[in-house]
This record gives structure tokens, sequence and C-alpha cells, in this order.
């Protein structure tokens, strides 16, 4: 702990987390530290696992990054609506011509439309919401 300033609590955390990593006592570990400048070598595995306990003592805990709170804004009812019958005859219209480009590209616009309105990022979802919403404002 010469090479790492701490305190003895610090330490003690240190040597048990290294010991616990190289399925030793924290005794035992103790014992092969002290010897170690007497010439006698550490197995590899308590090296790593010191090595590990120490750089993780070093390095600075950082706390998650807290979660964006929700947006809590619900969409106009009435361009839900109009979007939301927009979206059924497009499926209309790409189910009595599916080839078509102008069908699909008016789907597009229209999905993606709702799936901002919704503040979702799958059709199916921002169907759904878009629905539920229209169910609990009627």
């Amino acid at each position: 702990m010469a090479l790492t300033p701490c305190s003895a609590r610090d330490a003690r955390v240190v040597l048990a987390s290294a010991a616990q990593a190289a399925h030793v006592t924290a005794a035992e570990l103790a014992r092969v530290i002290v010897a170690a400048p007497h010439g006698t070598a550490l197995p590899a595995h308590v090296e790593r696992a010191l090595r590990h306990a120490v750089e993780s003592a070093r390095s600075p805990v950082r706390p998650a990054p807290a979660p964006a709170p929700p947006v809590a804004m619900l969409a106009n009812r009435a361009l839900t609506e109009k979007l939301l019958a927009r979206f059924r005859a497009c499926q209309a219209s790409l189910a009595a011509e599916p080839g078509s480009e102008e069908a699909r590209r008016e789907m597009d616009d229209v999905t993606y439309t709702l799936c901002v309105l919704m503040g979702r990022l799958r059709a199916y979802d921002a169907v759904m919401a878009a629905q539920e919403r229209l169910d609990l404002s009627a």
C-alpha cells in the first residue's frame, strides 16, 4: 500500500478484494505480500488480483447518469384524429395498390409524423398510443 496512499480502512478493502479475487484468505495474502521483498515471488494469480484491486481503488467511482425525465405532453386530439384517419386511409390505399410508390411515400410520411407526435419509436406503438389517447379523451 506504500505505492497507493490510502487509509488503513481503504487498504483493508483493497486487500480483502484482492484476496477474494485470488481465492485466498486475507491473512494468506498478507503473508505472501510481506514475504515478497525477501525474495519470494508473488504467485501470478495473486499478483494479478492485487494489481486489479489497486487499480480499482485508484479509479474514481462515477455515478450513473440520471435518466431523463419523461415528457408529459399530450398530443392535440384533433391532430391525433386527423393523423390516425390518414394512417387508416394509407393502409387501405396500400392494400388496394401494393406497388404504388406514392401510396408508400404517403404511408411513410404519416407513420413518421404519428411516431413523432406520440413520442414512440415504432409505428405499431404510435398507432396504439394514438388510439389510446383518443379513447381516453372521449
